[in-house]
């Protein structure tokens, strides 16, 4: 096994977060230090072939419920809080399912317990059609980004994923074409039957379409201890567009 790359924050009783897909720990890097000034020690944690974490040609749920175990026996930490967004929040699910007594309290971010069709093909494109080499500076590529990507918030969530490899050349953090072929296996839902029944705090952004009413039967039957918050005037990314809310929705369940 190979260990996932990690930025640990603060002391205290062990914060384990997990990035949504093609994002990285550094996502959350704001939220990370409020968390671990007021007495956590956090976890920003790269999933593989996300940030700095290794590469493999394996990407699904199973192998990464295995990545978070074998980080979490390395660490030997107990009495875990975990949050995961979108695929984080996949990742999660599935983890306390198999590890039920190694998590106390669980916050899943926009996202459900189903099954979601493949839908970020034009993300790849835009990767894809990126010609990094013909670019001499960072501001260059961004512009082009924003050239075919009009939303800003999702240029920028590109643009993080750019870095100068060892040679100075332009590359990509995430390795992109396993991520594009694991879409359909990323996209798996919940196994049936399966139940975490400690409190979990689903949080939602309002102008999201990932947590949908019909879902919630589905949410209610997996996670019976459950509440959910739905945070005004956000998207997915409800963790970046509304963080002082999202601080003080999330921290108040953690540490009640």
């Amino acid at each position: 096994m190979r260990l996932l790359h990690s930025k640990i924050l603060g002391t205290g009783q062990p914060l384990l977060i997990l990035h949504g897909f093609l994002g990285m720990g550094d996502n959350w890097i704001s939220l990370g230090r409020k968390y671990a000034e007021n007495g956590f020690e956090v976890h920003l944690i790269d999933q593989r072939n996300h940030g700095k974490s290794f590469h493999s040609d394996e990407m699904n749920y199973e192998v990464m419920l295995e990545d978070l175990d074998y980080y979490i026996n390395h660490y030997q930490l107990k009495n875990i809080l975990l949050i995961g967004h979108s695929m984080g929040g996949k990742t999660a699910m599935h983890y306390v399912m198999k590890y039920p007594e190694k998590i106390t309290k669980l916050i899943v971010v926009d996202i459900s317990p189903v099954k979601y069709p493949p839908h970020h093909y034009h993300i790849f494109d835009v990767f894809e059609e990126i010609q990094l080499d013909l670019f001499k500076s960072r501001k260059e590529i961004a512009t082009e980004i924003e050239n075919q990507i009009k939303v800003k918030a999702i240029s920028n969530f590109i643009l993080k994923n750019l870095f100068r490899d060892n040679e100075d050349k332009f590359t990509w953090k995430a390795n992109i074409e396993v991520l594009k072929d694991a879409q359909e296996e990323l996209g798996e839902a919940i196994p049936a039957q399966s139940v975490f029944d400690k409190d979990t705090l689903f949080i939602k952004g309002a102008l999201s379409p990932y947590i949908q009413k019909r879902h919630l039967a589905e949410i209610n039957a997996h996670f019976p201890q459950n509440q959910l918050v739905v945070i005004k005037n956000s998207g997915h990314w409800v963790h970046a567009e509304q963080a002082p809310e999202f601080y003080k929705e999330s921290f108040s369940f953690l540490k009640k």
